[in-house]
Protein backbone atom coordinates (compact mmCIF):
# COMPACT_ATOMS: atom_id res chain seq x y z
CA UNK A 1 0.00 0.00 0.00
CA UNK A 2 1.86 2.85 -0.86
CA UNK A 3 1.55 6.18 -3.72
CA UNK A 4 4.66 8.63 -4.63
CA UNK A 5 8.27 6.70 -5.76
CA UNK A 6 9.14 6.24 -2.36
CA UNK A 7 7.19 3.06 -2.15
CA UNK A 8 6.90 2.28 -5.77
CA UNK A 9 10.72 1.42 -5.18
CA UNK A 10 9.96 -1.08 -1.99
CA UNK A 11 7.27 -2.27 -4.51
CA UNK A 12 9.22 -3.24 -7.53
CA UNK A 13 12.47 -4.89 -5.12
CA UNK A 14 9.73 -7.23 -3.71
CA UNK A 15 8.39 -8.00 -6.76
CA UNK A 16 11.60 -8.44 -8.63
CA UNK A 17 12.93 -10.16 -5.52
CA UNK A 18 9.82 -12.70 -6.76
CA UNK A 19 7.69 -12.71 -3.54
CA UNK A 20 4.09 -12.71 -3.95
CA UNK A 21 2.49 -9.92 -4.37
CA UNK A 22 -1.59 -10.49 -4.51
CA UNK A 23 -2.53 -6.92 -5.12
CA UNK A 24 -1.40 -3.42 -4.73
CA UNK A 25 -3.28 -0.48 -3.23
CA UNK A 26 -2.69 3.08 -3.72
CA UNK A 27 -4.77 6.48 -3.91
CA UNK A 28 -7.53 6.99 -6.35
CA UNK A 29 -6.11 9.09 -9.71
CA UNK A 30 -5.90 12.93 -8.94
CA UNK A 31 -6.05 15.75 -11.92
CA UNK A 32 -2.20 17.49 -11.51
CA UNK A 33 -0.46 20.20 -12.94
CA UNK A 34 -1.74 23.04 -15.04
CA UNK A 35 -3.68 21.67 -17.61
CA UNK A 36 -4.94 19.09 -14.07
CA UNK A 37 -4.87 16.16 -16.49
CA UNK A 38 -5.20 12.91 -14.27
CA UNK A 39 -2.19 11.11 -13.92
CA UNK A 40 -1.05 7.86 -12.53
CA UNK A 41 0.96 7.31 -8.60
CA UNK A 42 4.33 6.19 -9.33
CA UNK A 43 2.59 2.74 -7.36
CA UNK A 44 0.00 2.69 -9.87
CA UNK A 45 2.38 2.95 -12.80
CA UNK A 46 4.53 0.48 -12.10
CA UNK A 47 1.41 -2.12 -11.06
CA UNK A 48 0.23 -1.88 -14.37
CA UNK A 49 3.85 -1.75 -16.01
CA UNK A 50 4.29 -5.34 -13.77
CA UNK A 51 0.68 -6.43 -14.59
CA UNK A 52 -0.43 -6.72 -10.75
CA UNK A 53 -3.81 -6.69 -9.60
CA UNK A 54 -4.67 -3.25 -8.76
CA UNK A 55 -6.99 -1.20 -5.76
CA UNK A 56 -7.98 2.55 -5.46
CA UNK A 57 -10.17 2.84 -2.82
CA UNK A 58 -11.75 5.93 -1.98
CA UNK A 59 -12.70 5.36 1.32
CA UNK A 60 -11.13 2.72 3.36
CA UNK A 61 -13.65 1.61 5.15
CA UNK A 62 -15.96 1.13 2.14
CA UNK A 63 -17.25 -2.74 2.45
CA UNK A 64 -17.00 -3.22 -1.08
CA UNK A 65 -13.02 -2.34 -0.80
CA UNK A 66 -13.00 -4.67 2.21
CA UNK A 67 -14.64 -7.32 1.02
CA UNK A 68 -12.19 -7.21 -2.32
CA UNK A 69 -8.68 -6.97 0.14
CA UNK A 70 -10.37 -9.79 2.18
CA UNK A 71 -10.33 -11.91 -0.79
CA UNK A 72 -6.99 -11.88 -1.46
CA UNK A 73 -6.31 -13.69 2.11
CA UNK A 74 -3.01 -11.85 2.16
CA UNK A 75 -0.64 -13.11 5.08
CA UNK A 76 1.31 -9.51 5.39
CA UNK A 77 0.71 -6.07 4.40
CA UNK A 78 2.81 -3.73 3.95
CA UNK A 79 2.62 0.26 3.82
CA UNK A 80 5.02 2.88 2.60
CA UNK A 81 4.06 6.38 2.14
CA UNK A 82 0.15 5.71 2.53
CA UNK A 83 -2.70 6.95 3.89
CA UNK A 84 -3.76 6.43 7.73
CA UNK A 85 -5.36 2.86 7.88
CA UNK A 86 -8.11 1.84 10.09
CA UNK A 87 -7.80 -1.27 12.09
CA UNK A 88 -9.70 -3.03 9.85
CA UNK A 89 -7.52 -2.99 7.46
CA UNK A 90 -4.50 -3.20 9.14
CA UNK A 91 -5.60 -6.35 11.36
CA UNK A 92 -6.74 -7.95 8.46
CA UNK A 93 -3.73 -10.35 7.48
CA UNK A 94 -2.25 -13.14 9.61
CA UNK A 95 0.77 -11.76 9.99
CA UNK A 96 0.19 -8.58 10.57
CA UNK A 97 0.84 -5.21 8.95
CA UNK A 98 4.19 -3.07 8.51
CA UNK A 99 4.74 0.33 7.77
CA UNK A 100 8.36 2.03 6.26
CA UNK A 101 9.15 5.36 7.72
CA UNK A 102 11.82 7.58 6.68
CA UNK A 103 13.35 8.08 10.00
CA UNK A 104 14.30 7.16 13.07
CA UNK A 105 11.60 6.75 15.33
CA UNK A 106 10.06 7.33 17.60
CA UNK A 107 11.72 10.87 16.24
CA UNK A 108 9.84 12.38 13.50
CA UNK A 109 6.46 10.84 13.43
CA UNK A 110 4.35 12.79 10.84
CA UNK A 111 3.91 13.16 7.24
CA UNK A 112 7.25 14.46 6.56
CA UNK A 113 10.30 13.41 8.29
CA UNK A 114 12.28 13.48 5.61
CA UNK A 115 12.24 17.38 5.52
CA UNK A 116 12.02 18.21 8.81
CA UNK A 117 15.31 16.11 9.35
CA UNK A 118 17.49 18.31 7.35
CA UNK A 119 15.68 21.92 8.10
CA UNK A 120 16.41 20.67 12.07
CA UNK A 121 20.25 20.75 10.42
CA UNK A 122 19.89 17.16 11.65
CA UNK A 123 23.17 15.30 11.25
CA UNK A 124 21.73 11.51 11.01
CA UNK A 125 18.53 10.14 9.99
CA UNK A 126 17.54 6.68 8.53
CA UNK A 127 14.68 4.20 8.17
CA UNK A 128 12.35 2.05 10.61
CA UNK A 129 10.04 -0.80 9.99
CA UNK A 130 7.06 -1.02 12.63
CA UNK A 131 4.34 -2.76 12.87
CA UNK A 132 1.06 -0.72 12.97
CA UNK A 133 -1.60 -0.20 15.80
CA UNK A 134 -3.93 2.35 16.78
CA UNK A 135 -1.67 5.73 17.17
CA UNK A 136 0.13 7.21 14.21
CA UNK A 137 3.77 6.01 13.73
CA UNK A 138 3.98 4.55 17.10
CA UNK A 139 4.04 0.72 16.67
CA UNK A 140 7.04 -1.66 17.88
CA UNK A 141 10.30 -1.64 16.01
CA UNK A 142 11.33 -4.37 13.18
CA UNK A 143 14.50 -3.17 11.90
CA UNK A 144 16.54 0.21 11.81
CA UNK A 145 18.85 1.45 9.86
CA UNK A 146 20.89 4.80 10.12
CA UNK A 147 22.30 7.38 7.45
CA UNK A 148 24.33 10.89 7.93
CA UNK A 149 23.15 13.72 6.17
CA UNK A 150 25.68 16.07 4.60
CA UNK A 151 26.64 19.19 5.41
CA UNK A 152 25.25 21.25 2.27
CA UNK A 153 22.53 17.59 1.10
CA UNK A 154 19.25 18.58 0.37
CA UNK A 155 16.12 17.20 1.31
CA UNK A 156 15.69 15.19 -2.27
CA UNK A 157 19.26 13.78 -2.32
CA UNK A 158 18.93 12.10 1.38
CA UNK A 159 14.88 10.84 0.25
CA UNK A 160 16.82 9.21 -2.91
CA UNK A 161 19.01 7.29 -0.69
CA UNK A 162 16.46 6.37 1.66
CA UNK A 163 13.95 4.95 -0.59
CA UNK A 164 16.73 2.87 -2.25
CA UNK A 165 17.83 1.63 2.00
CA UNK A 166 14.05 1.09 2.48
CA UNK A 167 13.07 -1.11 0.08
CA UNK A 168 16.15 -3.10 1.03
CA UNK A 169 14.92 -2.70 4.61
CA UNK A 170 11.56 -3.82 3.75
CA UNK A 171 12.87 -6.95 2.18
CA UNK A 172 14.14 -7.88 4.99
CA UNK A 173 11.65 -7.22 7.09
CA UNK A 174 9.43 -9.32 5.02
CA UNK A 175 11.89 -12.07 4.93
CA UNK A 176 12.39 -11.78 8.76
CA UNK A 177 8.56 -12.04 9.66
CA UNK A 178 7.83 -15.39 6.71
CA UNK A 179 10.28 -17.19 8.75
CA UNK A 180 9.44 -16.11 12.40
CA UNK A 181 12.43 -14.62 13.16
CA UNK A 182 11.35 -11.00 13.88
CA UNK A 183 11.51 -9.79 16.90
CA UNK A 184 10.45 -6.08 18.38
CA UNK A 185 11.46 -2.93 20.57
CA UNK A 186 8.76 -0.80 21.91
CA UNK A 187 9.75 2.69 20.63
CA UNK A 188 9.74 3.95 24.14
CA UNK A 189 12.81 1.99 24.52
CA UNK A 190 14.69 4.07 22.12
CA UNK A 191 13.43 7.78 23.16
CA UNK A 192 16.42 10.02 23.41
CA UNK A 193 15.35 13.70 24.28
CA UNK A 194 12.23 15.24 23.44
CA UNK A 195 10.43 14.19 20.67
CA UNK A 196 10.47 16.18 17.10
CA UNK A 197 7.61 15.79 14.78
CA UNK A 198 6.86 16.33 11.54
CA UNK A 199 3.78 17.56 10.31
CA UNK A 200 2.63 18.13 6.86
CA UNK A 201 4.06 20.91 5.13
CA UNK A 202 1.59 23.57 3.68
CA UNK A 203 2.58 26.54 1.49
CA UNK A 204 2.85 29.20 4.46
CA UNK A 205 5.18 26.68 6.21
CA UNK A 206 7.94 27.09 3.45
CA UNK A 207 8.11 31.00 3.69
CA UNK A 208 11.30 31.79 5.17
CA UNK A 209 11.92 34.02 7.58
CA UNK A 210 15.34 35.91 7.23
CA UNK A 211 15.01 37.30 10.75
CA UNK A 212 16.69 34.16 12.03
CA UNK A 213 20.54 33.33 11.50
CA UNK A 214 22.01 32.17 8.54
CA UNK A 215 22.78 28.39 9.21
CA UNK A 216 18.98 28.05 10.22
CA UNK A 217 17.51 29.79 6.82
CA UNK A 218 20.46 27.48 4.77
CA UNK A 219 19.10 24.25 6.45
CA UNK A 220 15.33 25.40 6.22
CA UNK A 221 15.87 25.83 2.15
CA UNK A 222 17.60 22.44 1.72
CA UNK A 223 15.89 21.01 3.93
CA UNK A 224 12.36 21.99 1.38
CA UNK A 225 14.68 21.42 -1.61
CA UNK A 226 13.50 20.49 -4.47
CA UNK A 227 10.11 20.18 -3.11
CA UNK A 228 7.68 22.02 -2.49
CA UNK A 229 10.63 24.60 -2.02
CA UNK A 230 10.68 27.32 0.56
CA UNK A 231 10.10 30.58 -0.68
CA UNK A 232 10.52 34.07 -0.11
CA UNK A 233 9.30 38.09 -1.87
CA UNK A 234 12.32 39.52 -3.21
CA UNK A 235 12.92 43.21 -4.59
CA UNK A 236 15.27 43.80 -7.43
CA UNK A 237 15.25 47.66 -8.12
CA UNK A 238 12.05 48.78 -8.47
CA UNK A 239 10.31 45.20 -9.26
CA UNK A 240 8.96 42.83 -6.54
CA UNK A 241 8.66 38.83 -7.22
CA UNK A 242 8.14 36.03 -5.63
CA UNK A 243 10.73 33.49 -5.85
CA UNK A 244 11.96 29.85 -4.70
CA UNK A 245 15.18 29.36 -3.63
CA UNK A 246 16.69 25.96 -3.81
CA UNK A 247 20.14 26.43 -2.97
CA UNK A 248 22.32 29.23 -1.10
CA UNK A 249 25.83 29.31 0.06
CA UNK A 250 26.96 30.33 3.89
CA UNK A 251 29.18 33.69 3.79
CA UNK A 252 31.24 35.29 6.44
CA UNK A 253 29.89 38.35 5.37
CA UNK A 254 28.30 40.09 8.58
CA UNK A 255 25.13 42.26 8.25
CA UNK A 256 25.72 45.80 8.79
CA UNK A 257 23.51 46.92 11.64
CA UNK A 258 21.39 49.16 9.87
CA UNK A 259 20.92 46.68 6.81
CA UNK A 260 16.76 45.23 7.85
CA UNK A 261 17.26 41.36 7.33
CA UNK A 262 15.95 40.21 4.06
CA UNK A 263 17.45 42.84 1.96
CA UNK A 264 19.00 42.19 -1.14
CA UNK A 265 22.36 43.02 -2.36
CA UNK A 266 23.26 42.12 -6.11
CA UNK A 267 26.46 42.12 -7.60
CA UNK A 268 25.59 41.92 -11.38
CA UNK A 269 29.30 41.94 -12.74
CA UNK A 270 30.11 38.80 -10.84
CA UNK A 271 26.20 37.68 -11.22
CA UNK A 272 25.99 36.94 -7.32
CA UNK A 273 23.21 37.54 -5.46
CA UNK A 274 23.47 38.01 -1.38
CA UNK A 275 20.24 38.03 1.19
CA UNK A 276 20.47 39.21 4.58
CA UNK A 277 19.86 36.99 7.54
CA UNK A 278 20.40 38.31 11.11
CA UNK A 279 23.53 37.79 11.50
CA UNK A 280 25.01 37.37 8.08
CA UNK A 281 24.71 37.16 4.63
CA UNK A 282 23.42 34.16 2.45
CA UNK A 283 24.35 33.97 -0.99
CA UNK A 284 21.85 32.23 -3.15
CA UNK A 285 22.69 29.60 -5.31
CA UNK A 286 19.64 28.58 -7.40
CA UNK A 287 16.34 29.96 -7.90
CA UNK A 288 13.44 30.26 -9.65
CA UNK A 289 12.16 33.28 -10.58
CA UNK A 290 7.61 33.26 -11.56
CA UNK A 291 7.03 31.76 -14.72
CA UNK A 292 10.75 30.48 -15.40
CA UNK A 293 12.58 27.25 -14.67
CA UNK A 294 14.75 26.73 -11.85
CA UNK A 295 18.30 28.19 -12.18
CA UNK A 296 21.75 28.83 -11.21
CA UNK A 297 22.08 32.25 -10.17
CA UNK A 298 24.20 33.23 -12.65
CA UNK A 299 21.76 32.53 -15.53
CA UNK A 300 18.77 33.91 -13.62
CA UNK A 301 20.50 37.26 -13.14
CA UNK A 302 21.54 37.51 -16.62
CA UNK A 303 18.52 39.73 -18.04
CA UNK A 304 18.83 41.94 -15.37
CA UNK A 305 20.19 45.38 -16.29
CA UNK A 306 20.23 47.93 -13.34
Amino acid sequence: MGTPDFAAHSLKVLHESGYNIVAVVTMPDKPAGRGHKVQYSAVKQYALSASLPLLQPERLKDESFLSCLRSYNADLQIVVAFRMLPEVVWSMPRLGTFNLHASLLPQYRGAAPINWAVINGDKQTGVTTFFLRHEIDTGDIILQEKISIGEEEDAGSVHDRLMVLGAQMVSRTVDLIASGRATTTAQAMLSEGPLKPAPKIFKETCLIDFTKDALEVHDFIRGLSPSPAAWCDIKIGEKEETVKLFATRLTSISRPADTPAGSVRLNLADKQMLIACNDRYLQVVELQFPGKRRMPIRDALNGYRL
